[in-house]
Formats: structure tokens, sequence, C-alpha cells
């Protein structure tokens, strides 16, 4: 579904060259998630970017489907990010003033779903997250964890087929961190989608289908040495009321 090959992409910071990603080459398949690990500045976000046809590689390909990204123009790029991606950002991005159903439903409302549809499809996504009695609540009267969950919300309730999660736990206790790491785990395998999960938390990356590691730009497979995990617990399909 998604592969990178030999995709690079520099940047000069006070007169030096940065190699934030040098050379990248990787394979996601539908059904499959993978965990990137790697130190601050390793270039995790940087290949986030250009996978979200953010960014566009200096060398190299990016293709999501066969399709080039690269290639795509900004209303194609637009709609492969509305339709086909779930990007879950390290900051929250949340509209403020606006309740926590409404903003999980605006990826949906912004790809033409009226708004009782959007709020139908979000509500089961916030229910997983265990904030189901939280649906009205406006970003301000939310923890930090608890807008996090709103964040993956959003970014899972179109049902997107490539999940991109930066630190998705970022904000989040350890059990509730296991839990959505596990519930991506769930929705690559029952769903059939592609989830590139980066992550500093060894456990969470320990559910992984892969693991990978990027160091100065160069990326290597199976570099973290994790002990084997049990089997992620099944979640019932939203659509099952």
């Amino acid at each position: 579904m998604l592969e990178l090959d030999g995709v690079v992409k520099h940047y000069r910071a006070s007169g030096e060259e940065v190699r934030a990603v040098d050379g990248v080459s990787l394979r996601l398949g539908a059904g499959e998630m993978v965990a990137l690990h790697g130190p601050s500045g390793s270039g995790k976000t940087t290949l986030l970017l250009l996978i979200a046809a953010l960014l566009k590689p200096e060398r190299g390909v990016v293709r999501y489907d066969g399709v080039d990204l690269a290639g795509l123009s900004d209303s194609q790029a637009c709609e492969f990010r509305l339709r086909d991606l779930g990007f879950v950002y390290q900051r929250f991005r949340l509209m403020p003033r606006v309740s926590a159903v409404e903003n999980a439903s605006r990826k949906l409302l912004l790809s033409g779903v009226g708004m009782r549809e959007a709020r139908a499809r979000a509500t089961p996504w916030l229910e997983r997250v265990g904030l189901g009695d939280r649906l009205e609540e406006p970003p301000e009267r939310l923890s930090g964890g608890e807008r996090q969950r709103v964040a993956i919300a959003r970014a899972l309730a179109a049902e997107p087929r490539l999940i991109l999660a930066d630190e998705p736990t970022g904000n989040l206790d350890s059990a509730r961190s296991l839990e959505i790491v596990e519930l991506l785990q769930s929705i690559a395998h029952e769903r059939q989608a592609a989830v590139l999960l980066v992550t500093h938390d060894l456990e969470a990356a320990a559910v992984a289908d892969r693991r990978c590691t990027l160091r100065d730009g160069k990326l290597s497979e199976s570099a973290v040495d994790l002990p084997a995990r049990e089997p992620a617990a099944s979640y019932p399909d939203s659509r099952e009321g």
C-alpha cells in the first residue's frame, strides 16, 4: 500500500546541512502496523510529512497504492489527506469552544458529510477511546490526555486506509497508552489499514508487527530488541451499534 524508495529530504540550518531523511526505503502493507522509533531530531516527523504529501522529497519516491504522491496537485493531495489518510499529530490541533464530537467530526464535515451523519460516525470512535461521557465538552474542559484522545478519534472517524500516528500516546498514562496502541493494531488487522506509529515508548512499539529505527535520517529494521507481548484485544466494529 505504501512504498518509499530511496527518499531524501535535507534542510539548511545555521549554515549546516541537516540530513533529516537520508535515503529511506520502506514498505508498509495493508493490515500491518509498523513502529518507528528514534531519538528526537532523527527525522521521524519529516518522514511522516513526506508520506502525508505535505512535503516533497528531493530524491526518491513516496508511493501510495502505486501513485507517486509528489506528482499530485494541491487539490489531489488535499483529497488524499481527507479520504485516505488519518494523521495523529503531536499537537492536538483541536478547534476551541467546539465540542469533542464536533472536533472528531471535522474531517468528515470537510469531505462533505452532513453534520448529523458526521456526529453519528464520530461518536463510536470517541466511545472507543474512553470519551463516551465527554462528547459535548470543548477542549478547554478536557485534560491533555483527553484532548489527545479526541485527536485520535478525529483521525479514525473517516476510517482511513493509511494511518500516521506521531507520538499518539505522549500525553496518556501507561494503561491508556496500551489501549490506544492496541486499538490502532486492531484497526490495521480488522480493516486492512496500514499504520505507521512513531513513538518513543518501547512498550507501545512492542505491539507493532514490525519495528524500525530512524537515526540521523537512516532507517534500519528490527533494530530495537523488545519483549514479545500478548496479542492485542479484539475490538467490535464501530458500525455494530
